[in-house]
């Protein structure tokens, strides 16, 4: 995986970020998902690196990145650090402007990176992905069951910690099995990696600190852009799997920037994954648009 990539490993303040980069043409920032690491992009990376240069990173906490302790507020975990994290991450790597694509938790990164620094962000592509505050607005009993790691991760230390520690590549697979849109889709090389990473203790309790910002200090954060009336300043674009997400995303995302295209693909939550190549030519023709 990731041949022609150089490895950094960054220092961002109290955290460091392991990252792989590598292309050509102009910066696009990758960021994965809970519960995976930067290996997701293993099956995109190759079909941009010709036109794009790739950073792709391992969120704080997550993979071979380090994060700090937890606080009691939640914040070192909060995406408005992560994101800063990101713009300190492009920073050293010489990219001062540069698009996004990002799913799930990274998702919930790149729109506070573009919330909070417009002036970086050129382009946003959310992968099967909508602002926290709606998705916890949007919760009701049908929701609720089927996103249920929501409220059972963001539950009090140590209580998800102890519990998805008993037996971590079970917990793995059942949430890869449960999201993906057939069994056997993601690489098994791939897979391997992210329960590797699941085992470590300090990455299990990152991923939960993530969750735990995101019913608290993230959602407040959302909150209060919501009433002052911030918008993303960058086109954007969501690409959800169809089969899992029948209904258009694009409705939610217009509450939050005026430019918003959408497109919907045959695959479940995994999309580069599990469609690469119509992953891979949506953000072109997305990014090429200007």
């Amino acid at each position: 995986m990731f041949d022609g990539f150089a490895t950094h490993d960054i220092d961002c303040g109290n955290a460091t970020i392991h990252c792989r980069a590598g292309g050509q043409g102009d910066p696009l920032l990758l960021l994965h998902g809970f519960p995976q690491t930067h290996v997701q992009w293993h099956r995109l990376a190759p079909l941009l690196m010709d036109a794009f240069t790739l950073v792709i990173p391992d969120l704080r906490g997550y993979g071979a990145s380090r994060g700090p302790e937890p606080d009691p507020e939640h914040i070192h975990y909060s995406k408005r650090e992560m994101a800063r994290d990101m713009v300190h991450l492009m920073a050293e790597l010489g990219h001062d402007r540069f698009g996004v694509v990002a799913h799930d938790r990274g998702a919930r990164v790149g729109y506070r990176l573009a919330l909070d620094s417009p002036e970086r962000v050129s382009h946003f592509v959310s992968l099967d992905t909508v602002p926290t505050l709606d998705s916890w607005e949007a919760t009701d009993m049908a929701v609720s069951i089927r996103r249920y790691h929501w409220s059972f991760l963001a539950q009090p230390a140590p209580l998800p910690e102890r519990m998805i520690g008993a037996d971590p590549d079970f917990f793995i697979m059942h949430l890869l099995d449960r999201w993906a849109g057939r069994p056997g889709v993601l690489d098994p090389s791939a897979v391997e990696a992210y329960k590797a990473a699941f085992r470590i203790p300090s990455v299990r309790q990152a991923m939960v600190e993530d969750y735990r910002a995101g019913a608290t200090i993230d959602f407040e954060h959302d909150r209060q852009d919501r009433q002052a009336g911030r918008k993303l300043g960058c086109p954007v674009l969501v690409v959800r799997g169809s089969p899992r997400r029948p209904k258009p995303l694009s409705p939610v995302w217009e509450r939050w920037a005026d430019d918003v295209s959408e497109a919907a693909l045959d695959c479940g939550h995994f999309i580069a994954e599990e469609a690469p190549e119509a992953c891979a030519e949506a953000v072109r023709r997305f990014l090429s648009a200007g």
